[in-house]
């Protein structure tokens, strides 16, 4: 069995500083680390993580609390997935996913364990008891969202007015005027006061009222079944609409789908813009949805950077909105004249 002693010869350095570099408790530079590092991989050592969390008081795991029994999965939420982990990876630290419920209940029993280091919390409603239950059990952590008071919390999010005037511009200048909003439920107890919802369809009211447009707005659950119907409705009852934005991934596969099984030639007769989605999921779609892209990569490398560094007693990150982007693909051109 390889032995710290083992790696310290190889190194060549004292066993204390091997204990250094495992145990995270005085800092050791670059080169040594390095050095330490290859010999481990030479002989094949394995960091002992029980040993190495109590002896440094710290796991040098995280976890992201998303309300997965909630909140449906999708393309979108695994690139907040993905990126966060090679973000925290990149940093020594560990990510594991906690599905835990907005109510907090779960979120506060696994705190109490001192199972992780902190928290990134996804999902953030306006009013999140999880942010109480953090603070109170002095848990540092940091949010993909905001809540509507944000003094002292430590957060990244979507810039949901930029992404709704851009989505909003591109439509406005390939010449749409009738325009409408699929927009999600909030009376939906699993989406109370959820922010991406509630910022998206305030800013759709107000770029449309710059414009001098009317609104038209459609709840829609978040299933493709749910965008279908909206689609069915929003041909019956607004006829004229030229062109419809949706908020929920899952409803703008619906959408579209349900717009083509009515006959409608999508985008000739009405175009199709989803405000936040995934490449991979616009391709599921035939034709290929044009898309305002979610900027899941860098909200998840953000989101955890902005968590490290409360850890490591580095600089704040300071808070960052970034605005979703055009992505054309075929369900958006000019309205078809009358």
């Amino acid at each position: 069995m390889v032995t710290m002693r083992d790696v310290a010869d190889r190194a060549g350095v004292s066993i204390a500083t091997v204990s250094f570099l495992l145990n995270d408790t005085k800092p050791v530079t670059a080169a040594t680390r390095a050095r330490i590092e290859q010999a481990m991989a030479e002989l094949g050592y394995s960091r002992n993580v029980v040993a190495r969390a109590l002896a440094s008081r710290r796991t040098r795991i995280i976890a992201m609390a998303y309300p997965a029994l909630d909140h449906r999965f999708g393309f979108s939420a695994a690139e907040f997935f993905t990126s966060a982990a090679t973000a925290a990876r990149k940093q020594d630290y560990h990510l594991v996913l906690w599905p835990v419920g907005n109510d907090g209940t779960e979120l506060h029993e696994l705190v109490g364990e001192s199972l992780v280091d902190g928290v990134v919390l996804m999902e953030v409603q306006l009013d999140d008891p999880r942010v109480a239950i953090l603070q109170s059990t002095g848990t540092p952590f940091a949010m993909i969202g905001r809540t509507t008071e944000l003094d002292g919390l430590s957060h990244v999010d979507i810039d949901f007015d930029a992404t709704v005037e851009d989505a909003i511009g591109h439509l406005y200048g390939l010449g749409h005027r009738k325009l409408a909003l699929v927009a999600g439920d909030l009376a939906d107890p699993r989406f109370h006061n959820h922010g991406p919802y509630v910022r998206t369809e305030a800013a759709y009211r107000r770029v449309c009222a710059d414009y001098g447009l009317q609104t038209v707005v459609l709840v829609c659950a978040d299933t493709t079944r749910a965008g279908q119907e909206s689609a069915a409705r929003l041909m019956r009852e607004h006829p004229d609409t030229t062109a419809v934005l949706v908020i929920n991934e899952y409803a703008g596969l619906g959408v579209a789908s349900g717009l083509s099984r009515l006959g409608y030639d999508v985008p000739a007769q009405i175009s199709v813009l989803p405000l936040l989605m995934a490449p991979e999921t616009a391709a599921l779609s035939n034709p290929e949805l044009t898309i305002m892209r979610t900027p899941g990569p860098e909200l998840g490398q953000l989101g955890t950077e902005a968590l490290i560094r409360q850890l490591e007693g580095a600089a704040s990150l300071p808070p960052q909105l970034i605005p979703a982007k055009l992505q054309p693909g075929a369900t958006t051109a000019p309205p078809r004249p009358n």
